[in-house]
């Protein structure tokens, strides 16, 4: 008998509810080879929604939250890696400077929205405030309450400016975020990922529980809902997640193009005439 348990279970709108229910079984391990086979076809998909969006100049803002380790990056270097980066442009700014804090809040991500004929993925966003800032202590109560009452209208605004906005909030279980970390702390290619602000956060994971229900809670809108992605099982994760973005962006798929290469007037081979410093070829 399938063991019970609370479980935070997405609604339709983002927000998150406890439910009693069964623990349902874990899906049989995605194989590698059947993973990239759907990664293939996602990104030929993705290539298409791309011309989509320089042919009719749509304006389309992607926003990753999530917990620490969840997969923000790991999905967004898949989405981007087979489309062009004059397209697709990523932002993760750094921590405000001195003059940026005496700023409106939300004013040094404006310049960063997309304009006609691109694709903004923020890899965490504005949502700072109601998340990382307030659990750490970085902005006082009232600074987050404004905030979260404030940005559903700024992102009517976008919204109705023409802006596809698309709001991803990446969830993954308290066990899954402590293998990682500990992954990131005895693997040298991503230790650089393990930031002190990592290991300060770990120990509050109820009170991001807490920040995250409230954030959904108070920001997700008709206009610009929240959709929440499990990430435990991280390529299923990418899978899904690539596959719903398709499915709000209502691109049309490329028509197929006959290519000839044109014939080419080649000479005899040249060696080069001035003094050329090769590559050594070690492998």
């Amino acid at each position: 008998m399938a063991k019970k348990r609370d479980k935070k279970a997405a609604t339709s709108d983002g927000q998150m509810d406890v439910a009693d229910e069964p623990e349902p079984a874990a899906p049989a391990k995605l194989g590698r080879k059947a993973y990239e086979r759907e990664m293939r076809r996602l990104h030929g998909e993705l290539v298409a929604m791309q011309e989509w969006v320089k042919a009719t100049g749509a304006k389309v803002c992607i926003v990753f939250e999530g917990r620490d380790t969840a997969g923000k990056g790991g999905t967004i270097k898949r989405i981007t890696e087979r489309v062009s980066p004059r397209v697709f442009k990523v932002v993760a700014l750094s921590a405000p400077t001195e003059r940026e804090r005496s700023q409106m809040y939300i004013q040094r991500y404006i310049p960063h929205f997309p304009s006609a004929g691109e694709v903004v993925i923020f890899d965490r966003s504005w949502y700072n405030r109601a998340g990382v800032e307030r659990v750490m202590g970085f902005c006082t109560p009232e600074q987050t309450e404004r905030f979260l009452e404030q940005v559903p209208g700024v992102e009517k605004v976008m919204v109705e400016n023409g802006i596809i906005l698309i709001k991803y909030w990446l969830e993954v279980s308290a066990d899954e975020q402590t293998r990682r970390l500990e992954g990131r702390i005895n693997d040298p290619r991503k230790v650089w990922k393990l930031t002190d602000m990592d290991l300060r956060s770990y120990a509050r994971w109820d009170e991001y529980t807490k920040a995250r229900d409230a954030m959904l809670a108070a920001t997700s809108t008709t206009w610009a809902p929240w959709w929440v992605a499990v990430t435990d099982d991280k390529e299923r994760g990418r899978l899904n997640i690539i596959s719903h973005l398709l499915g709000q962006i209502p691109y049309t798929p490329l028509d197929n193009r006959e290519v000839k290469l044109p014939q080419r007037k080649a000479g005899r081979r040249r060696s080069p005439g001035p003094p050329v410093n090769y590559v050594p070829a070690r492998f």
